[in-house]
C-alpha cells in the first residue's frame, strides 16, 4: 500500500488523538492543493477547536471574532472576489452563536464555501451542549442526558437551508475511509461551485469527539455511524441549485 503525502499546505496538526478535526483539515488542504488554489486561498477562521487551523494550514487565514466567521468570509469575498474564500466553523460557532451570520450567508445565497464540522458539543470550552447534541446524549451541561422536551430537537441546518436559493448543500462524515472519500468529494464539489460563482455553498461534516464523548477514538467512529448518522443523513442534498430527490 502506498502512503500519501500530506497536501503541502498542510503543516501541522495540534488537534485531540482521535479528533476529526485533523482528518478534516486534511482534505480541505488537499482538495485545494489538487484544485490549484492553495496559495490563493482565504479561510475565515471560527473560535473553538477551529482556532487550531491557521497552526494546520499554511494559507492565508482570518481569525474571526466567536461566530461570525461567515460574515468575515462574506466581507473578504465581497472585497476580494479572485480569492478562494471559505469558512471553518464548528456547531457551537455556526449554530449557537453564530446561527445569525450562518443563515443570512445562505440566506443572500454569498459565494463562499462553508466547512462545518459537527461532533455534537462545544468541543475546545469543556464538552457543553451545543445545538446539534443529539436527544439523550449526556453533556456538560446536560449530565442527564438532553431532554428535547426543554431543548428543542438537534438543530438541522441544512434541512433548514434546502429550500432556499443556495448553490450547495452536502453532509459528509470522516467514520471511516469510505465516508472519508466521500466527504472529500463533497467539499471538491462545494469549492467548485465558488469558483463557477453559482453562490452559496455548505459542507457539514459529522466528526468525532473522544475526549468529551469519553470514548477511545474506535468507539467514538462507531458511534456516529451506529447514533448520529440516524439524526444526520449523509448525501448530497443541493447541487448547481437544484434540489435532490
Amino acid at each position: 500500500m502506498i502512503k500519501k503525502k500530506p497536501a503541502a499546505c498542510f503543516v501541522d496538526n495540534k488537534y485531540c488523538p482521535g479528533c476529526g478535526h485533523g482528518t478534516v483539515n486534511r482534505l480541505v488542504g488537499e482538495v485545494l492543493e489538487e484544485m490549484g488554489v492553495d496559495k490563493d486561498a482565504i479561510g475565515a477562521i471560527a473560535v473553538g477547536c477551529s482556532s487550531l487551523m491557521p497552526e494546520t494550514f499554511a494559507i492565508d487565514c482570518i481569525q474571526a471574532q466567536h461566530g461570525r466567521a461567515a460574515a468575515v468570509a462574506v466581507g473578504i469575498k465581497r472585497c476580494r472576489p479572485d480569492k478562494t474564500v471559505f469558512s471553518y466553523q464548528g456547531d457551537g460557532d455556526a449554530l449557537a452563536i453564530g446561527f445569525s451570520e450562518t443563515m443570512y450567508a445562505a440566506i443572500r445565497n454569498e459565494n463562499i464555501t462553508v466547512i462545518f464540522v459537527n461532533n455534537g458539543n462545544f468541543g475546545m470550552t469543556g464538552g457543553q451542549m451545543a445545538p446539534t447534541t443529539l436527544e439523550g446524549q449526556k453533556t456538560t451541561t446536560s449530565p442527564y442526558g438532553r431532554d428535547i422536551g426543554t431543548t428543542g430537537h438537534p438543530l438541522n441546518v441544512i434541512q433548514m437551508m434546502e429550500n432556499l436559493n443556495v448553490a450547495y448543500l452536502a453532509r459528509g462524515s470522516v467514520s471511516n475511509n469510505r465516508n472519508i472519500m466521500k466527504t472529500k468529494e463533497y467539499i471538491r464539489n462545494a469549492f467548485e461551485a465558488q469558483q463557477n460563482n453559482e453562490g452559496y455553498s455548505f459542507v457539514e461534516i459529522l466528526s468525532p469527539c473522544p475526549t468529551n464523548w469519553g470514548m477511545d477514538p474506535l468507539k467514538a467512529m462507531e458511534h456516529i455511524e451506529n447514533n448520529v448518522i440516524k439524526t444526520y443523513e449523509l448525501g448530497e442534498f443541493v447541487k448547481r441549485g437544484e434540489k435532490n430527490a
